[in-house]
């Protein structure tokens, strides 16, 4: 026999793409209250995208979460650009602009202007690594499997190299990669300038195999590093980026004090209902 069952709604969303197959796929879990941490876990190791984000509506404000399939994480662009897309795509009663309070970013904002969804974001700009010991001695570089001709570091490792065929032709230990991550608990964003003629500014890629995501097909938050570092090398205050992952997707970023706006578009996938015995043990 089957006990009592708790139903719960989710969406699957496509980030930064207008079309399906495309940009960064993330779960979207509406919630009338928080299950605990334990659940939030298992539902989005279930899921097995890179992020399941989980909302909480509120009057003024949403709670807002996201969850990788090892751990949860502090910033996430995709997730909080597919969590606005249902709010105002998908349900009822959700106008822009949107307003996500978050536990590690404090308040995010999501507004909707030239055909596309813009994310308030802090910026986290990127200085040079010094004497750190993983790029002074080498090991970042044997890693990635190519050496960077610059390493900055903010909440991730930035590596820079001069092409994005380089950038195209990575292939990571990604054993080694983990190790290092679990080390500094950071990510590893990959950037060049783009081709002569290409319709964006710069290319990367982003590899954070210690929280589980061994390659992230478009990253939000590495954007937020990624936006001050271009625009101030390239001498604008709003600039392109393409990540080249097998997927690929497009984020418009635009430097606003502080902050940093991106820009993007999403499509819907798919949607459905997953159940939770009602008397689950959450130990």
């Amino acid at each position: 026999m089957t006990g009592q069952l708790q139903t719960f709604d989710f969406y699957q969303i496509d980030a930064f793409t207008d079309r399906v197959f495309a940009g960064n796929p993330a779960a979207v879990v509406v919630l009338d209250q928080w299950l605990d941490d334990t659940t939030l876990a298992a539902i989005a190791a279930e899921h097995n995208l890179s992020e399941t984000a989980f909302v909480v509506p509120g009057d003024d404000a949403h709670e807002l979460r996201w969850f990788t399939p090892a751990c949860e994480v502090e910033l996430c662009g995709h997730g909080t650009l597919a969590s606005a897309f249902v709010l105002l795509e998908c349900l009822d009663g959700f106008t822009a602009p949107l307003r996500f309070d978050t536990h590690f970013a404090g308040a995010l904002g999501v507004s909707q202007a030239d055909d596309m969804l813009w994310l308030d974001f802090p910026m986290r700009a990127a200085t040079p690594c010094g004497d750190d010991p993983l790029v002074s001695s080498g090991e970042l570089d044997a890693a990635l499997g190519a050496s960077a001709t610059a390493w900055l570091k903010a909440s991730n490792y930035l590596a820079v190299f001069d092409s994005a065929a380089e950038v195209h032709a990575l292939a990571p230990d990604m054993r080694a990669l983990a190790r290092h991550s679990k080390d500094s608990n950071l990510g590893f964003i990959v950037t060049a300038p783009a081709d002569a003629g290409a319709d964006h500014d710069f290319v990367s890629r982003y590899f954070a195999p210690g929280h589980g995501v061994d390659e992230d097909p478009v990253t939000g938050s590495a954007h937020c590093t990624l936006a001050p570092f271009w625009g101030a090398r390239l001498g604008q205050t709003e600039v392109v980026g393409r990540q080249i992952s097998a997927r690929g997707g497009r984020v418009v970023c635009r430097l606003a004090g502080e902050r940093v706006h991106l820009g993007g578009q999403a499509a819907r996938y798919a949607q459905g209902q997953f159940f939770l015995p009602a008397d689950r043990d959450t130990r």
